[in-house]
């Protein structure tokens, strides 16, 4: 028996040296890939690009503390204000590369509550449409007096959408034109057609495991709980999250995230903090009972919408329908064949021809 004894307590005590050898490791690891400083633009002798500019600001916007990182090989180009969606993503260009830097000061700014902007101190109902627009506002006039620029481009992605398209539309004067990234319409549809979709798709294939899981949480006239908890992993697993390529949330957002070196560990951990606390995205009670067809569908600046053909995350259909009824003087409808949710991250040197060839050209 104390043999026994001995020998378990001889096992715990190198479990333990084991766990704690792997927590260290981990711990170490983040912190070497958490400076939190942007890595600068060099050039062909491996000195800082002439007239570059590669950083993370912060700036007081609506009365609270905001992050972005600010990033051009040439600081003259045009500006190009970027919305996200329901979490950051800049993290994600070490992985998909977009090369938009190449020809524009690319402003990556973690909107209120989220990412760089995360406070635990803001108020719940100051994440409301009205305050995202007046900060959007806010920042754009920032980026315009500081880089000497009468106006500049704006672009939403997915969630960021929803303000980006509502802002040009309120304040043309401040925009060359505005380009929608799987551009929002009636979401609360879009959600419906996704959950028809990815219920037939398990069926068909006969993963009856998922399809209980999507029965007991159906979409009918409301979008319950159950049905977010497993709507991602869903579309993940069947090629229309995302991108094309990324089936799991772990390895394609929160491994990235993690050694993404633009971040400090603090900026990290408030990157999943954010988005836990706000859920799909801060504006999500409101996003579900708007449609924008109705609500938005005359602008006085051209309107570019970029649209993966396997998004089922914002209905690609849904967006085409929007695009018909919105009146401006210039608009285009961009479909990407092998994207999802992100064609600038899945097919950059499409958007780049898009960007060089037609859209900087047009007056």
């Amino acid at each position: 028996m104390k043999k026994y004894l001995k020998f378990a307590k001889h096992m715990v005590l190198i479990s333990i040296f084991v766990i704690t050898g792997i927590l260290l490791t981990i711990t170490i690891t983040l912190f070497l890939y958490s400076p939190g400083k942007p890595e600068p633009f060099m050039d062909d002798q491996g000195r800082n690009l002439k007239g570059s500019i590669s950083e993370k600001k912060f700036l007081l916007i609506g009365g609270i503390r905001q992050g972005m990182f600010i990033q051009s090989k040439n600081e003259g180009n045009p500006v190009l204000l970027y919305l996200h969606g329901g979490i950051p993503d800049y993290f994600l260009t070490h992985k998909y590369p977009t090369g938009l830097e190449e020809y524009f000061t690319v402003v990556w700014w973690d909107q209120r509550g989220s990412g760089l902007s995360y406070n635990s101190d803001i108020p719940d109902d100051s994440k409301n449409l009205d305050q995202f627009l007046s900060d959007t506002k806010e920042v754009t006039n920032y980026l315009r007096t500081r880089f000497g620029k009468e106006k500049i481009y704006l672009m939403g992605r997915s969630g960021g959408t929803f303000i980006g398209i509502q802002m040009a539309a309120k304040s043309p004067e401040l925009y060359h034109a505005y380009i929608g990234i799987a551009q929002m319409s009636d979401q609360f549809k879009s959600e419906k057609l996704a959950y028809d979709y990815v219920l037939k798709q398990f069926k068909t294939a006969g993963n009856m495991k998922m399809v209980r899981k999507l029965e007991a949480s159906p979409v009918t006239d409301r979008i319950p709980d159950g049905y977010l908890k497993i709507r991602d992993a869903a579309m993940h697993s069947l090629g229309i999250g995302t991108t094309r390529d990324m089936n799991s949330i772990i390895t394609g957002l929160f491994v990235p995230s993690l050694t993404f070196k633009g971040f400090t560990l603090k900026e990290k951990f408030n990157l999943w903090r954010g988005k836990a606390q706000s859920g799909v995205h801060p504006l999500w009670e409101t996003i579900i009972v708007t449609d924008l067809s109705d609500k938005t569908n005359k602008l006085d600046i051209p309107v570019y919408f970029f649209h993966g053909k396997y998004d089922y995350t914002v209905s690609y259909d849904l967006a085409k329908m929007y695009f018909e009824k919105i009146q401006a003087p210039q608009k285009r409808f961009y479909t990407f064949e092998n994207s999802a949710h992100s064609p600038h991250f899945e097919e950059p040197n499409r958007v780049k021809d898009i960007f060089l060839n037609e859209i900087l050209n047009e007056k």
